[in-house]
């Protein structure tokens, strides 16, 4: 495992932004700031900064705005984990740009990935439209174009509603993730629009900005079966990269029957060797 510490910052609400940096196993050759999803926290993601970090990068995870350890901290308790505070969506995307000008600060000559699954991934297009020449490469995961017909406003779990449903199969075909996930206290189940509100929740509708003027690698990564957006979406956000935005090397994989978590899928370790694949070809590995 590589060294770690954990730091905060606050934001311009005076909420403090809890967060992890592992470092790099070896030299570095680039950085990645991991967003999480809507009612978890960056600890899921133990398996995956392992993989990133012995391929040579340093990642920067944050618990986002009202949630993990940054909102039992900004709520004093667990019981309105997943709601935003003061500033909403919008103060939520501003603390995930300080990120970004910490992790500059820190480590100015090296390559900028951003990686960011289901919400993070929102959160990681809206930086995008606003900041594109801050990042060298963009991966997005259980991702969506954002708009009212391609991100679903159904109960996730509902294809597979039944009376011995768990309620967290949308997640992953893996049932030890389920209980992970129910017993982890630093999780919500709340639904996205429960938590957010409906004026909030509506300010993730938004396309890929036109004419970026920064041609960033993307990668899509999405599950066969995710509820969330799924290939159709996901296919159509890629072509609204290329056409609305003018980028040049966006690369789709779907895979098949995975759900939304592709890190915590039964295919788990060939997703990480693909996304390790694709990150070594844009960002080449140090050579000693």
């Amino acid at each position: 495992m590589s060294a770690s510490r954990t730091a905060e910052f606050v934001d311009a609400h005076g909420i403090a932004i809890v967060y992890d940096v592992h470092e790099a196993v070896g030299p570095a050759r680039g950085v990645v700031q991991l967003l999480h999803g809507v009612g978890e926290h960056a600890g899921r993601y133990v398996r995956t900064i392992d993989a990133l970090t012995r391929a040579g990068l340093h990642v920067y995870a944050d618990d986002h705005r009202g949630h993990g350890r940054t909102g039992i901290r900004q709520h004093g308790g667990p019981a309105r984990l997943g709601r935003l505070g003061p500033g909403g969506l919008r103060a939520a995307v501003d603390a995930c740009w300080q990120l970004t000008g910490i992790i500059r600060q820190e480590h100015p000559e090296l390559p900028l990935v951003l990686l960011g699954h289901s919400w993070g991934s929102f959160l990681a297009q809206m930086l995008l439209n606003r900041h594109p020449d801050a990042y060298d490469a963009v991966v997005l995961t259980g991702s969506a174009l954002r708009t009212p017909t391609d991100l679903n406003p159904r109960p996730l779990n509902a294809r597979w509603k039944g009376p011995d449903a768990d309620g967290l199969e949308w997640l992953s075909r893996d049932e030890s993730i389920w209980a992970a996930f129910h017993d982890d206290p630093l999780t919500t189940e709340v639904p996205l629009l429960t938590l957010f509100g409906p004026v909030e929740a509506a300010r993730l509708y938004g396309l890929p900005k036109r004419h970026l003027g920064h041609d960033v690698p993307v990668l899509l990564m999405v599950g066969g079966d995710d509820p969330v957006g799924g290939p159709r979406s996901v296919h159509r956000l890629a072509a609204a990269y290329r056409g609305r935005s003018g980028l040049t090397d966006v690369t789709t994989l779907v895979y098949p029957d995975a759900r939304h978590e592709l890190f915590n899928e039964l295919q788990q370790d060939d997703v990480r060797a693909d996304l390790l694949a694709w990150l070594d070809k844009r960002i080449p590995p140090v050579r000693t």
